[in-house]
């Protein structure tokens, strides 16, 4: 596009709410650009196998959804780059979407000088913008967490505990999120070892009551997982009592990270009103606190953090932004 183009609307994130959102602002004619970030896909590219999307009655790959959702943007006119979005002005109209850095000029001094905000930083300007950056889950951080992520290891309960059907499985975590996931899954596995890396749980008092009278479930503390264990597949962990350090080896066949979700709003930080832990504040539907700047995913949904909601949110923002452009 020309340096002056200025879009109807930009999507600042993919993953099923913005590729759901492009679909509907491009179709509803709107000249449409959209982010997809580092990771095209965001959180369902670590998905394996997807049996609750509508319409795929027999599954399917996470980054074979997100692959689909997007050539359907891209047909019926989309603009997609895949690339990250650096910083935002909300302050102006139309808005300002960076991606890249400044770059630094020399001084004549020697090292550094000021900034050519015009040099390796790029500038694209929107009448409406759409937030849907999404939420990242928080893991352990081992390498063996990572190399079998989507291999017996999850971090969506809702999402994959149909596939632990009468399994030996853990959950990692002491607070509300922990427990919620851990009594959800007692539907589905034969018995769940809820690992707590301090003395105490940090639950509410009906979550710990719930889980402490279900037989399916043990709580272990002063527990931390040091290895995951397995080749293709998780087969056991390896995990050591943070004050006696005493070593341990558990056989399990799922292991479920419940430590919490982290909003990838940074970027939008003094732009948009955000919530105490970072979520984006929807006020009236999709709309933030800016007018003409829209959200909709994970990013300011922290209750139930499912595709198709992500899905529907994404729909919401576009037909918002399509509204609010006809309106002026």
């Amino acid at each position: 596009m020309p340096k002056n183009t200025i879009y109807d609307t930009i999507i600042i994130g993919s993953g099923p709410g913005g590729y759901t959102a492009a679909i509907y602002a491009s179709r509803g004619n709107l000249k449409t650009l959209e982010f997809t970030g580092p990771e095209p896909g965001g959180q369902l590219l670590i998905t394996s196998e997807i049996e609750n999307f509508p319409g795929f009655s027999a599954g399917i790959q996470g980054p074979e959804l997100m692959k689909i959702m997007e050539e359907q943007a891209k047909k019926f006119g989309t603009e997609i780059i895949h690339t990250e979005v650096t910083r935002v002005d909300f302050s102006k109209t139309p808005f300002e979407i960076f991606t890249g850095s400044p770059s630094p000029l020399p001084s004549p001094h020697g090292g550094e000088g000021g900034r050519r905000p015009d040099e390796g930083e790029k500038l694209y300007r929107a009448k409406t913008c759409i937030l849907a950056t999404g939420a990242s889950a928080l893991w352990l951080g081992i390498e063996s967490e990572t190399r079998l992520k989507g291999r017996g290891i999850s971090g969506c309960a809702t999402c994959d505990g149909f596939f632990f059907k009468d399994k030996d499985i853990i959950v990692v975590g002491g607070g509300d999120t922990a427990m919620e996931e851990a009594l959800f899954l007692t539907k589905f596995v034969k018995s769940i070892k809820i690992l707590v890396r301090k003395d105490a749980l940090r639950a509410s008092a009906i979550m710990k009551d719930r889980a402490k009278k279900n037989p399916k479930i043990e709580v272990i503390f002063n527990t931390e997982v040091k290895e995951f264990l397995g080749k293709d597949r998780l087969e056991g962990i390896k995990i050591i009592n943070n004050k006696t350090k005493k070593e341990n080896e558990l056989k399990i066949q799922g292991a479920f990270i419940a430590i919490g979700h982290k909003p990838n709003t940074g970027i939008f930080q003094g732009q948009v009103e955000l919530d105490p832990i970072g979520y984006i504040i929807r006020k009236e539907n999709s709309q933030t606190s800016v007018e003409g700047v829209f959200t909709g995913g994970d990013v300011h949904d922290h209750r139930y953090r499912q595709a198709v909601t992500a899905a529907g949110y994404g729909c919401e923002a576009a037909i918002d932004a399509m509204r609010y452009l006809e309106e002026k």
